[in-house]
């Protein structure tokens, strides 16, 4: 098994993991940037492109979708990066899964035909969002001519000009698919070599309200995993049989309904949570670890996991700025207040906002009952916090 670490943030949990079980780590510059101890089982790059090229199903996990540009750079053009493209693209995923959604629709549009689009035959409400998603462009919920309206002035090419390049706005593909209403998901698993799916983790991800998009609160327990478990792995198992892939780990984002109807939203290959979130929560918090549970291909024993825990939530807030208040303008947060205001602040993990879009993040556990702090943080615009310069 191979690690391909890469920017922007790797863990002092996901090194210390690496170091201790001796796990080969590609050695790329940005790796070697990145991670400044020899003792780490480095490998040259020159092996790990022949390691793959010998077996494109070489158990292999990435720390950032950055990492993917490698994979595509040095394994000559692998059934490893032809599974890759199949997930990062989405309209090529929605393909793949047709079978799976008879009667679900979406459809395709250039970037430069959106301000032109006609919405007849469009089912109301839709999400747009990049066919192969880059920075900024987030996702956008239409449910009536006025929210169009406002997302055709986002997305519209005098406003993005400058902030991307010609090469990456003239090939700007957008998939416009039916929105599913429902409780939305982030599940951390991987393909064994058979291609049986072992779900290590799933997480809830809140919403403030039903146009809220934002990234702010997930969390986990014992009810969450043992609801949800069989419903996703049967439909995990059935996306893994239609691409293919095994010795694969990937990060799951999903959408269910009142009915028990799964839409995929994404499929994150070869990594767990970005910025080593949902992979280092259960290490931090629940006493297993994700990066070892894949390399070793176990399974969670979930009653064992939970035992003694059945009352607790484990959460990760994204502190994100959604403060209004631009990074220059921002001279520092107050983390300790803010672990002040959670019952039990497993740990903060500090960013700086002038360098990273985020603050940081910050790892909880919450009594049940006591989810009153889940909701004040997931709402927050977190000025409390902030120290303006």
């Amino acid at each position: 098994m191979l690690f391909l670490i890469d920017k922007p943030f790797v863990s002092d949990f996901l090194i210390k993991t690496m170091k201790e079980n001796g796990y080969r780590v590609v050695s790329t510059p940005v790796a070697r940037e990145m991670i400044k101890d020899d003792s780490l089982t480095w490998i040259s790059e020159e092996l790990a492109a022949d390691i793959i090229e010998k077996d494109p199903h070489t158990p292999l996990y990435t720390n950032s979708e950055n990492a993917l540009t490698w994979i595509a750079g040095n394994t000559n053009g692998s059934e490893l990066s032809d599974h890759i493209q199949l997930f990062k693209d989405k309209a090529r995923f929605r393909e793949l899964i047709l079978t799976l959604f008879p009667g679900f629709f979406y459809t395709t549009v250039k970037l430069d035909d959106i301000q032109y689009l006609s919405l007849e035959g469009i089912p109301k409400p839709f999400v747009i969002k990049p066919s192969v998603g880059f920075f900024s462009l987030g996702v956008h919920i239409v449910r009536n001519q006025s929210d169009w309206n406002r997302v055709k002035n986002e997305l519209s090419i005098s406003k993005l000009e400058g902030i991307y390049p010609p090469s990456v706005l003239n090939t700007s593909t957008f998939i416009i698919e039916e929105y599913i209403n429902g409780e939305e998901f982030a599940v951390d698993c991987y393909f064994n070599h058979t291609g049986e799916v072992v779900i290590l983790n799933i997480l809830h991800h809140r919403f403030s309200s039903g146009t809220d998009t934002s990234d702010r609160v997930y969390t986990t327990s014992k009810e969450i995993v043992l609801k949800y478990k069989d419903s996703f792995e049967a439909f995990l198992n059935a996306m893994g049989k239609a691409a293919g892939i095994r010795n694969f780990p990937a990060h799951v984002e999903l959408r269910m309904d009142a009915s028990g109807k799964i839409n995929p939203i994404e499929v994150n290959p070869l990594r767990f949570g970005g910025w080593c979130t949902t992979g280092d929560l259960p290490g931090l918090a629940l006493g297993y670890n994700l990066y070892e549970y894949y390399y070793n291909m176990r399974k969670p024993d979930w009653e064992k996991i939970f035992e003694n825990r059945a009352d607790k939530i484990y959460s990760i807030v994204v502190l994100n700025n959604n403060s209004g208040l631009s990074p220059a303008d921002i001279k520092g947060f107050d983390y300790d207040l803010l672990g002040e205001d959670f019952e039990n602040a497993l740990m903060i993990r500090k960013l700086d906002i002038k360098e990273y879009p985020v603050f940081g993040f910050l790892f909880a556990e919450t009594s049940a009952g006591n989810e009153e702090e889940l909701t004040k943080i997931l709402v927050s615009d977190l000025k409390k916090y902030i120290n303006p310069g």
